[in-house]
C-alpha cells in the first residue's frame, strides 16, 4: 500500500481498513502492469457517485427552501457534474495520491473524467471505512458552502429558454451545429453556433459540447431582438 498519511490530515480520518483507501487511488493501469485484476478504484467510484449524489440532495433539499423541485435537479445536477468533481479533487490535491501503471499517459492525468472516478472512489471508501454520519459530515464540509452560495441564475437552462422563446415567437425550433473542436482529447474545447432558420443567432464556447450550447444559447438570449 502506498503511503495517505497526508490525505488522511487533510480530511481528519483515522482509518479502519486502509485498504479501501489504497483501492480508492488505485488506477486500473497499474494492475495491468502487476498482472492483477479488480484491484482498483473502478468499484468504489460506483458506490460513491450514489453516495454523493443522495448527500449533496440531502443537503440542497434542507440549505435551499425557496427552490422548487425543477430547481433543486438543476443544482444537484451542476454540483455533481464532471467538471466540477473534478475540480474538487483538484482542490484537494487527490490527484497525487494515485497510483498508476506505466502504461498510463502522463499528460493525460489532469482530464476531468478521471478526477471525477478518484473523487467518487474515495468518497466510497470513506462510506465502507468510517460509515455514512463521517462521509456525509465530510461531503457537507466539501459541498455546503457551494449550495448555499449557488444562484438561481447559474441553473438556467439557457437553450429550454431560448427554445421556448423564439416558438412563442414563430412557433419554429433552433438549432445547433458544431463549429470547431481545439486542444488535446482529453482538454478539448467546443464552438458551437445556434441557428434559427438559416440564421446565426450566437457562438458558444465550452470544455463539453452540451456546455458549448448552453454557452451560445445564453448569448443568443442576451440579444435584445430575442429576448
Amino acid at each position: 500500500m502506498h503511503d495517505l498519511t497526508d490525505l488522511y490530515k487533510e480530511f481528519n480520518i483515522k482509518p479502519n481498513n486502509e485498504l479501501l483507501y489504497d483501492l480508492a487511488f488505485t488506477h486500473s493501469s497499474f494492475n495491468a502492469d502487476n498482472k492483477t485484476h479488480h484491484h482498483d478504484y473502478e468499484r468504489l467510484e460506483f458506490l460513491g457517485d450514489s453516495i454523493v449524489g443522495l448527500v449533496v440532495a440531502t443537503l440542497a433539499f434542507n440549505e435551499r427552501k425557496e427552490l422548487n423541485q425543477g430547481d433543486l435537479t438543476k443544482l444537484r445536477s451542476n454540483l455533481v457534474k464532471t467538471s466540477s468533481l473534478a475540480n474538487y479533487a483538484r482542490q484537494y490535491s487527490l490527484l497525487k495520491f494515485v497510483q498508476f501503471g506505466n502504461s498510463y499517459v502522463e499528460n493525460n492525468r489532469n482530464q476531468d473524467g478521471l478526477l471525477e472516478d478518484v473523487f467518487e472512489a474515495f468518497m466510497g471508501a470513506v462510506y465502507l471505512d468510517k460509515g455514512f454520519d463521517f462521509a456525509f459530515n465530510l461531503i457537507k464540509k466539501i459541498f455546503n458552502k457551494d449550495i448555499i452560495s449557488f444562484s438561481k441564475k447559474e441553473i438556467t437552462d439557457y437553450k429550454s429558454k431560448l427554445q421556448e422563446a423564439m416558438q412563442a415567437e414563430h412557433r419554429k425550433s433552433v438549432y445547433y451545429k458544431l463549429v470547431s473542436s481545439n486542444g488535446p482529447a482529453h482538454e478539448k474545447t467546443f464552438n458551437i453556433a445556434v441557428y434559427f432558420d438559416s440564421q446565426l443567432l450566437a457562438v458558444g464556447e465550452g470544455k463539453s459540447k452540451k456546455e458549448a450550447e448552453q454557452a451560445a444559447a445564453k448569448a443568443a438570449l442576451g440579444k435584445a431582438a430575442i429576448k
